[in-house]
Formats: C-alpha cells, sequence, structure tokens
C-alpha cells in the first residue's frame, strides 16, 4: 500500500516500559498436541462488541500479557477469575486470531489447565505452548462468560529464532506460486489493489499466484473495506483501508485529526499498544504517526486508533518473501544397486522444499525408500540400491519456482563366475548347491519348473555375489532339477540332485516278537513297508525255499515302497517262520516274521445239572480237548424248553467258571441246557444238550397264625394260606407243637389236613406250649410258620366290651316303611350272653328279630312302624362282667294337619288368619305350614306361602270383589301332612274397604351414655414422621372430645390437629421428637356421663428404626434390638 506523506515531527512521549513477559516453562508437557493454522476473522461489528467489552473487565481479575518465546521453549498464559459473586464455573474460551477456537487443538504442543483456590475463591486458566514454532507466533485471544457477563482480553505471541534451531515451515508457504523456471525479480504488486478491483471469479487464482493462505479471512477483511466510512468529527483524515508490508520490513500509519488536543490511542486486536523500541509514535501538528519495526507474522493483524468517542480501523498483512531455486538438478544415469543422489540448491536456509516423482509427491515417512538430507541451502534425494523401477523424472518444489531431472537406471552385463554342479546325495545328508554371479543381486531358485518355498529344513542364502540353497536332511522328494536364475535377467543356471538310500525293513505295526496271528481259513496279506532309494528288490522264503511270485496259494507281492506276503485260506500247517531279503545299489536288509495260525475252540461235552429248586437250578461241565491255539475266555449258556426247538442266550457277559446258575424258568415246565466255547478266535459249536429236568418248589410259608381259642385242656390254632403255592400245588398241613423247654415237636394231626383252623387236644393244664405249622405239597414241606410265644392251656376270660358304631351314637331316624338293620359289635371271652330291651320291657322277637354271633349282634325290622320307636338297650355278660349299651330309634312319619284354621279379620285387600298345631307332628318337629286360596267361584287352590313357621299370617293382595276359602298344610321332615284344615267361613273382599287405624307406639329413648367402640392402642412412631392416634366412640347426645397427654389437656398446639367424623377420632401429631413420647388420653363427655381411654406413644430416633421399620421389622423386636444396641455402644447414643 503506498504510504501516506511524511511531515514534520513533533515531540515524541516517553516510552512506557513494556509489560512484564508470562513465565516461560523449559519443561515439555505430557497431553497431546496439533498445530494450527490461520482462519477468518469475526465480523467488524462484533469484534467492536469485544472490544468494548475488554476495556471493562468485569470479570477478570489478572489478564494474560503479551510475551516473546524461543522457538522449541516453552510459555504459558494465565487468567484469573474472580468467584465470589459467582455461583458456578464460568466459561473460558481461547482464540488464535478471530476465530480459531484453541480447544479443539488441545494436545502435544497445547495444554489449556484450570484450578480453583477455596480460600481466595478464584479461578486459574491457563494456557501452555508447548516447543514453540515460529507459526504459531500471533495474536491470541480469551473470552470469559458467566450468564449475561462476558470479559474478553488480547495479547500477542512473538517466536524468535534460536540458534542451531531448524525453523519450522510455515503451512502458507505450501500454497504459495511454484514457477517451473526461476522468475527475474519482479516489481512489488499491492494485492489488496488487485483484490479490489477483480472479478471474484478469480480471488482463488490471485491468492495462489501471490502465496495468501487465509483467503476467506482477507476477504471478509476486504468486505469490511469497502463499507462506506461515515464522516468523522475527530478525524480529518482516516487510516487507510489496509496496509502491505514484508517480512522484516517497516510501516507506518498515519492519520490527521480534526482537534490536536484530543487524546489518540492506537489498538491492536483490541489491545492497547505502548511505545517500544518496536512500536514508534510521531505527532506532527495534527497527524499522528505510529512506526512498526521489523514486521513479523505476529503483526498480521486488526489495527484501529480512537480519537474521544472516535475510532477508524485498517489491516496490516505481512508477506513472507518467495523461495527460490538457485542450483538445478541435473541428469543422472547409473547402474542397478548404486547410490543415487539428486541435488538443488534453494535462496534460503532449511526452506520447505516438496520432491516429486513424475509429478507425484514423494512419500518421505521412517519406511519409504527415499531420504532427504538438508544442508543449509543445499537439499539432496538420495536412494539407496536403486533399480530399474526408479527410473523417472524427479523435480523439486519450492514457494518461488521447482526445477526436475531425469535419473535413468540401467543393467550391468551379468558373469557366471561359479556355476551350480550336479550332486548325488545319501538320504538325510544336507544338499548345498552354490554359484557365484558378477552382480550382488537378488534371484529365484525352482524346482522342476515350480518356485522353491523356504521352509525350517530348506534355506536360500544371499551374500553378495553368492548364491546357495542349502537343503538340511535330504529326503526323497528332494530329488529333481533345480534352477537358479538372477533377477533381471534371463540367464538360468541348472543342477541335478540325485538322493539315494540303503534298504530298510519297517517292521512297526507288528509284535515285539515279530508274530502275526491269523484264523484258520482266512486270508493272510502282509504288508511289510520297505524303504530305499532305487527301490530295493524283495525275496520271500520258508525253511530255506524261495516263495515265488506267481498265483500259488502262498506267494509274494513286490510294490515301490512294500514288500507283500498273500496267504490263501490259511491252515493250521501254514505257521511257522518266514524270512525277507531285500537288497539295491546302496545295501542288503533282511528280517524273519513268525506267523501262527488259529481256530475256533471244540465244543465242550454235554453239561450236568445238578440241583433243582422253583426257578433255578445248578449246572457243570468240562472244558473243550482243543482251544483252537488260542485260551479260552469263557461260555455262553443256552436254554430251551422240551418241546420247543428255540434256544435262549442266558448270559451276555462270559462266564469264567464251568459252573452257572440258570434262574427265571417257569415251575413245572421241562427244560433242557447247553454250552458254547468262547476264544479270541470265536465261539465253538454247541455241545450237546443236557437231560431234560423240571423246576419244582415248596410253597411258601403259612400266614397269620393265631390262636383262635384255648380250654383247660385244648387249643385251636388257625392260620392263612401261604402267599405263594407254585405249579406243585397245595396237598395240605402239617400242626406241629412243643412245650416250652423242650425241642421235641410232635405232630398234631396224623394226616394232611386241608383247612386252615385245627384243635390240639389232650394237653395238661397250665402247661406252656409252642406252635408251628407247615404247607406240604410234592416238593416237600414249605419253612414252619411260628407263633411268637408260648401259649397258656388255660381258659382265659375276656371282659366284654361294646364297640357301637358311631353313626348310632346319636338318634337313629327311619321312616314308616322302611327297613332297619343294625350290626353292633361286641368283644369276651368265653362266648358272652346277651339281652336286649326296648323302654325297659323284653322285645317282642314277633315284630323285631334279633341275631347273635360270637362276635356281633345284629338288631332287624323289616317295615318301621311308628310303634318301633323307642330306646334299645343292650346288655353283655361274661361270667361277672356285664356291659351295656343303649340305641336310640325313632320312626317318623307325615304330620297330621292343622287343628283349626280361623279368619281373624279382613280389610281391604287382607285376611288375617291363625290356626293350631296338628294334634299329631309324625313323631317329629314341625318345620313349617304351607297355605293355599281358593275363590269360591272355582275352587282352584293356589299356594300363597310355603314354608312358614309361624301359626298366623296375612294373606295380602286378593281380589276386591271375590270371596276366598283358605286351608293349612303341616310340614315335618317326611314332608306336607295328607290333608289340609280348610276355614269354615269364607272372607269376602269389599269393595269399600275398612279404616285403618295406625297403632300408637311411644317414642324410642335414643339417649346413650358415652362409649368406645374401638380402643386407643400403644403406638410406636419414628422422629421426624407425623403419627396418628385413632378410636371410635358413640353417644347421644354427641359428647364432646377432649385429647390430653401426660394427664394435661392439649389446647391450641400447632403441633397437633385434632379431628371427629362420624364418631372416629384422630389425633394427629405432626413431626414428633422423643420429647412427644409419653400417655396420651381421649376424653368423651356428654350429659349421661363421661369415659376416657389411654395409650402409650413411643418415638423413635436415628435412621436405623426408620430402616428395620420400612423392611417389616415388628416394632417390639426394633424396641428390643435397639436397646441392646444402646447397651453395648452407650457413648454413641
Amino acid at each position: 500500500m503506498p504510504e501516506p506523506t511524511k511531515k514534520e515531527e513533533n515531540e515524541v512521549p516517553a516510552p512506557t516500559p513494556p509489560p512484564e513477559e508470562p513465565s516461560k516453562e523449559k519443561e515439555a508437557g505430557t497431553a497431546p498436541a496439533k498445530e494450527w493454522s490461520l482462519g477468518e476473522s469475526p465480523a467488524a461489528e462484533e469484534q467492536d462488541k469485544q472490544n468494548a467489552n475488554s476495556q471493562l473487565s468485569t470479570l477478570f481479575v489478572e489478564k494474560p500479557q503479551t510475551g516473546t518465546v524461543k522457538v522449541g521453549e516453552n510459555i504459558t498464559f494465565i487468567a484469573k477469575v474472580k468467584a465470589e459473586d459467582l455461583l458456578r464455573k464460568p466459561t473460558i474460551k481461547w482464540f488464535k486470531g478471530k476465530w480459531m477456537d484453541l480447544a479443539s487443538k488441545a494436545g502435544k504442543h497445547l495444554q489449556l489447565k484450570e484450578t480453583f483456590e477455596r480460600q481466595t475463591r478464584v479461578y486459574t486458566f491457563e494456557m501452555q505452548i508447548i516447543k514453540a514454532k515460529e507459526n504459531y507466533a500471533g495474536n491470541y485471544r480469551c473470552e470469559v462468560t458467566y450468564k449475561d457477563k462476558f470479559d474478553s482480553c488480547s495479547f500477542d505471541l512473538e517466536v524468535k529464532e534460536s540458534t542451531g534451531t531448524t525453523p519450522n515451515i510455515d503451512i502458507r508457504s505450501a500454497f504459495k506460486r511454484r514457477e517451473v523456471k526461476q522468475q527475474e525479480e519482479e516489481p512489488e504488486v499491492d494485492v489488496w489493489e488487485l483484490l479490489k478491483n477483480a472479478n471474484p471469479n478469480e480471488y482463488e487464482k490471485i491468492a495462489f499466484q501471490y502465496g495468501i493462505t487465509d483467503l476467506r479471512g482477507m476477504l471478509k477483511r476486504l468486505k469490511r473495506m469497502r463499507r462506506v466510512e461515515k464522516k468523522s468529527a475527530a478525524f480529518a483524515k482516516i487510516l487507510d483501508p489496509a496496509y502491505q508490508v514484508d517480512k522484516g520490513g517497516k510501516v507506518r500509519f498515519v492519520v490527521e485529526l480534526a482537534d490536536p488536543k484530543l487524546e489518540v490511542k492506537w489498538y491492536k486486536n483490541g489491545q492497547e499498544i505502548r511505545p517500544s523500541t518496536k512500536y514508534i509514535f510521531e505527532h506532527k501538528g495534527c497527524q499522528r504517526i505510529m512506526f512498526i519495526n521489523n514486521c513479523s507474522l505476529t503483526d498480521d493483524s486488526e489495527y484501529y486508533v480512537t480519537a474521544g468517542d472516535e475510532k477508524c480501523s485498517t489491516e496490516l498483512f505481512v508477506r513472507e518473501p518467495p523461495i527460490m531455486v538457485t542450483k538445478q538438478l541435473e541428469d543422472i544415469s547409473t547402474y542397478c544397486g548404486e547410490r543415487v543422489e539428486l541435488e538443488c540448491e534453494v535462496s534460503e536456509d532449511d526452506a520447505n522444499v516438496k520432491w516429486f516423482k513424475n509429478g507425484e509427491e514423494i512419500y518421505l515417512g521412517p519406511k519409504s525408500r527415499y531420504r532427504v538430507k538438508v544442508e543449509g541451502k543445499k537439499h539432496t534425494l538420495i536412494i539407496e540400491g536403486a533399480t530399474k523401477a526408479d527410473t523417472a523424472e524427479y523435480s523439486v518444489m519450492t514457494t518461488g519456482g521447482q526445477s526436475s531431472a531425469k535419473l535413468s537406471v540401467d543393467l550391468r552385463p551379468l558373469k557366471i563366475l561359479t556355476p551350480l554342479t550336479d550332486q548325488t546325495v545319501k538320504l538325510g545328508k544336507e544338499i548345498c548347491l552354490k554359484c557365484e554371479i558378477s552382480e550382488n543381486i537378488a534371484g529365484k531358485w525352482t524346482k522342476n519348473g515350480l518356485p522353491v518355498q523356504e521352509s525350517d529344513r530348506l534355506k536360500v542364502v544371499h551374500k553378495g555375489r553368492i548364491h546357495k540353497l542349502v537343503i538340511a536332511n535330504a529326503l526323497v522328494e528332494d530329488e529333481g532339477d533345480y534352477v537358479f536364475t538372477p533377477d533381471a535377467y534371463n540367464v538360468p543356471l541348472p543342477a541335478k540332485v540325485h538322493v539315494i538310500d540303503p534298504p530298510k525293513i519297517i517292521l512297526d505295526g507288528l509284535d515285539a516278537d515279530n508274530t502275526v496271528t491269523v484264523i484258520a481259513g482266512s486270508k493272510l496279506r502282509l504288508e511289510i513297508p520297505v524303504t530305499g532309494e532305487p527301490p530295493p528288490k524283495a525275496i520271500w522264503s520258508r525253511a530255506d525255499k524261495a516263495i515265488m511270485e506267481g498265483s500259488g496259494r502262498i506267494r509274494a507281492e513286490s510294490y515301490p515302497d512294500s514288500s507283500t506276503l498273500v496267504i490263501d485260506v490259511a491252515e493250521r500247517d501254514d505257521s511257522g517262520v518266514y524270512n525277507i531279503n531285500l537288497k539295491n545299489e546302496a545295501g542288503e536288509a533282511h528280517a524273519s516274521i513268525k506267523i501262527k495260525v488259529v481256530d475256533i475252540p471244540d465244543p465242550p461235552v454235554a453239561p450236568n445239572v445238578t440241583d433243582v429248586g422253583d426257578d433255578w437250578c445248578i449246572m457243570n461241565w468240562e472244558p473243550p480237548v482243543y482251544d483252537g491255539g488260542s485260551p479260552i475266555l469263557g461260555y455262553f449258556i443256552e436254554r430251551k424248553k422240551k418241546q420247543s426247538s428255540r434256544w435262549m442266550r442266558l448270559n451276555f457277559d462270559l462266564c469264567k467258571e464251568t459252573t452257572f446258575e440258570p434262574k427265571k424258568m417257569i415251575e413245572g415246565v421241562a427244560y433242557e441246557v447247553r454250552i458254547f466255547a468262547v476264544n479270541a478266535i470265536g465261539i465253538s459249536k454247541p455241545s450237546m444238550p443236557s437231560k431234560p429236568f423240571v423246576p419244582l418248589a415248596v410253597t411258601s410259608p403259612p400266614t397269620l397264625l393265631a390262636v383262635d381259642s384255648v380250654t383247660d385242656s385244648s387249643v385251636t390254632m388257625k392260620w392263612r394260606p401261604p402267599d405263594q403255592i407254585g405249579a406243585a400245588g397245595l396237598d395240605g398241613y402239617v400242626l406241629e407243637y412243643c412245650f416250652e423247654g423242650t425241642d421235641n415237636w410232635i405232630t398234631a394231626n396224623t394226616d394232611l389236613i386241608d383247612k386252615t383252623k385245627f384243635t390240639i387236644t389232650g394237653l395238661p393244664t397250665d402247661a406252656k406250649i409252642f406252635v408251628r405249622v407247615k404247607a406240604v405239597n410234592a416238593a416237600g414241606a414249605s419253612e414252619p410258620k411260628y407263633y411268637s410265644q408260648p401259649i397258656l392251656v388255660k381258659e382265659i376270660i375276656e371282659p366284654p366290651k361294646i364297640r357301637i358304631p358311631r353313626h348310632l351314637k346319636q338318634t337313629y331316624i327311619r321312616r314308616v316303611g322302611e327297613a332297619v338293620n343294625l350290626v353292633i359289635p361286641f368283644q369276651g371271652k368265653p362266648r358272652p350272653e346277651l339281652t336286649w330291651k326296648k323302654d325297659g320291657m323284653e322285645i317282642d322277637k314277633n315284630q323285631i328279630n334279633i341275631r347273635n354271633s360270637e362276635t356281633d349282634t345284629i338288631i332287624f325290622i323289616r317295615k318301621a312302624e311308628r310303634s318301633h320307636s323307642g330306646k334299645y338297650d343292650l346288655q353283655v355278660a361274661v361270667d361277672k362282667y356285664v356291659e351295656s349299651a343303649s340305641i336310640d330309634i325313632q320312626i317318623v312319619d307325615r304330620p297330621g294337619p292343622p287343628q283349626l284354621v280361623k279368619i281373624e279379620d279382613v280389610w281391604g285387600e287382607n285376611v288375617a288368619l291363625t290356626w293350631t298345631p296338628p294334634k299329631d307332628d309324625g313323631n317329629a318337629a314341625i318345620t313349617g305350614y304351607t297355605i293355599q286360596k281358593a275363590d269360591k267361584k272355582s275352587m282352584e287352590w293356589f299356594t300363597v306361602i310355603e314354608h312358614y313357621h309361624r301359626t298366623n299370617a296375612t294373606i295380602t293382595e286378593l281380589v276386591i270383589g271375590n270371596e276366598y276359602y283358605f286351608r293349612v298344610f303341616a310340614e315335618n321332615m317326611c314332608g306336607l301332612s295328607e290333608d289340609a284344615t280348610m276355614t269354615k267361613e269364607s272372607a269376602v273382599i269389599a269393595k269399600d274397604g275398612k279404616i285403618y287405624k295406625n297403632p300408637v307406639y311411644d317414642d324410642f329413648d335414643f339417649t346413650e351414655a358415652p362409649m368406645f367402640t374401638q380402643p386407643l392402642v400403644n403406638t410406636y412412631a419414628v422422629a421426624g414422621y407425623n403419627a396418628t392416634l385413632n378410636c371410635s366412640v358413640r353417644g347421644n347426645p354427641k359428647p364432646k372430645i377432649t385429647w390430653m397427654k401426660n394427664k394435661v389437656a392439649i389446647v391450641d398446639d400447632p403441633r397437633y390437629r385434632m379431628f371427629s367424623n362420624q364418631g372416629v377420632c384422630t389425633l394427629e401429631i405432626r413431626k414428633p421428637s422423643p420429647y412427644d413420647g409419653g400417655t396420651y388420653c381421649c376424653k368423651a363427655v356428654n350429659d349421661l356421663g363421661a369415659v376416657e381411654m389411654e395409650c402409650k406413644l413411643e418415638v423413635k430416633g436415628g435412621l436405623s428404626f426408620c430402616r428395620l421399620l420400612l423392611q417389616g421389622v415388628p416394632p417390639n423386636i426394633i424396641d428390643s434390638y435397639l436397646r441392646d444396641l444402646q447397651s453395648s455402644n452407650p457413648e454413641e447414643y
């Protein structure tokens, strides 16, 4: 921009001391960081508002100050905010320039911290820049907000170069103009004039050509510059819209005042500028001049000057000079594997330079083949071990120009110094193929035309010009044609590898003694694996007689990797020792193999059955004569019914012994058994069947042996048949006895008896005997059944006892005509005497049948009559012992009709009837009456009332003008009476009804003294929670309710609320404390008396009681628990 012309200089005021620099930190931060770039600035109106707010610091107590730092060092900016009047933490933001929020850039090079001191109530906010770079310089701003309060402060950061430090590249330089050839120095161009006069479509082109990076910010500034400035009363001449200066140059701002007495202040980004060596102020009449020396990138900002209440602003842009290529790249030709260096020189030390290959930028990361070496202005691109792929056009580009050169990489002529040689190697030895060529290049190995893959056993070695293929532990498959072909040369180097191996017989699959077992009749194909290279020849022999290859029953077969001995249909004579011999050019081998032919065993001899039971038998046998050449492992047993041809296997697990017990046979059926012998080869043929046998068994012992009766010389026993009789049936029983103290059992019955009761006679009186009984069938006598204790031969008197059934312990009711059959059991010995009486009189046996037995008596009436009702007495007598019992029998019938039915009164549509109960109630209580009516005209009867219990009734809703008769039936448990009693007179329902007079009743006295219907109960309450006491009271007139605590009336106390609704009285205690506990009383008073009711209220404090109560623990348990807790820890309560 053209600077205004200089006028005479006035006196320059003494420069004020510069503000203190912020403390520099030498230690690096720990958080990761990102670099930032400049961007667009806010609108001018917003900037003016922030600048105005920054003048009045409403929140800051300490503002960040402008500072200077060297490249690579640390610096910290501090802002403090007083929090006395703040309810929460204020919001703070850090900006670079006018728009870039630094919160998203925090990391390795930028850290934002905040702390709070509780004593001073001051928030401290810190912004720390770690290892500063040159492009970090510029203007920064700190903003703090709290609700409707706002405060802002601007400050600058100047980054100086340090000796020995490599300057960082400004990212804006990447967008500066790149020239294909070094251009001659052009006259300085005012970019702002170009932008103001250019078409908007050409903005980007101009920005790229003249190195403008912040194009959007510049366009916003340009927009503000185009605003029409209002005429100012304070300024006669304002600042130019924009100024432009090169980095390191000097710029001059000039304004002219209308009144020279006005005070002028200069600002940069809202922060006042103080005089210093960098900023120099001059006064020349009405002119006010500010010089900025040694301009840097931090000076690129907005400036404004104020005079009174007015101000004018401008923009200052600092340009960097373009970097030129002073020494061009040169074309290079080289061979593969050589080191290549492309050199150039630029106009400035350590400038930002980019390298390209065929127009694409070269990646220079840690894994790249390319390296760049920088020595001051000299830049070198290094390529180690060049290949043909590196042939290309390489170029270097700076912000002011570029240079290019061609690199050509060719192959050297190849010479074979040591070729590969053919090798013959024994199996398991190492194979080493080696060659040497004239060039140090890689190559490829192939085997039989296929690529060789490296493994733990196969290694490919390349050292300089020598190439090796090493194979450890050579295998047969390693044999073949190997070829080595150098990369980029079509010169193959071939070699053949031959692997040999002495013959070897592999007997790993055989037993320790090389024995092979074959089953007679089967085919043996014994395959013996053999190895050897070349494949050996095999010869089989037995007893010095060679076994030839062919089609015989015993023959040999040869294969490349095995030799086989074949025996078709093996015989017992084929057992013996067989020899195999191997031979090839590498050696010989031989081995002996023993062949054993085995067969199934011979069948055993027929088994013998030695013992027989009800469903079992015991059998034994002898082992077979020939075991088939293999030990007998066990036996299988089969059985069948004699008449059947179907054999059934009895054991699925081998029987190791020569005895066996078959079970689960059917008693009385003839069976046969046979045996199979088993060895490792198989199962023999079955033995001959045994002789037929039939399982039979005695019965089980008789059951329930008991004493039936005892006399002075006899004992009668009884029992039940056996539970299991079996196929042999039951022929009879044998009863035996012996005297106590002897073992001599005497048979009581000489012949078998069929009955299950027998009397032993001829016994001495007062003797004690033991008794047993046996069941006898064709298989013999069963196990005896013993009576559990000795029997005394003496008649025993058992007192009588009557067992009345439960349903006869109350009145036994039957209807007339029904049968009566009652069974009453009794006990007593000897046989008791029975006597029946009815109402104290002897029973007429012609009407009532009595049947007696030894254990019960039966009273039977075929058709019951009412005369059979009464009390029946039963008397049972044994000797001098008597037992009595009574039974009440009630025979009921339908009742007779009522005696007299009378019409008492007729009024309106109503008739009042009365009657007297019937004379005959049917021997049962009258349960009700049924009333019917009939119109005299039709005499059809209709039921009016049923099951009516009274002897008077009022019949309503009769038809006026009709004449009615009425009749009444009596009813008991048997039903309605057969006949009904009818009224003698009829009731006429007249049209003009009689006047009904209401009866006169005396007033009922409802007055009542107070009385509690629901008492007060003792209550537990939790401190701090409302509690209520409830009771209910009645009385007439309504009683007056008074509540008292500890005998003192509760009156006008706000802590209590009293309610009374429908006799329910409630006292509410609001948030009680332990002092509210005590005895509460409710008193009710009216004219007829007074009554009181008391209860106790206990208030529990603490969260423990509340928590336990909410969990459902009963209050008495909580109280006991709290008392125990208080006694164990008295200091806590």
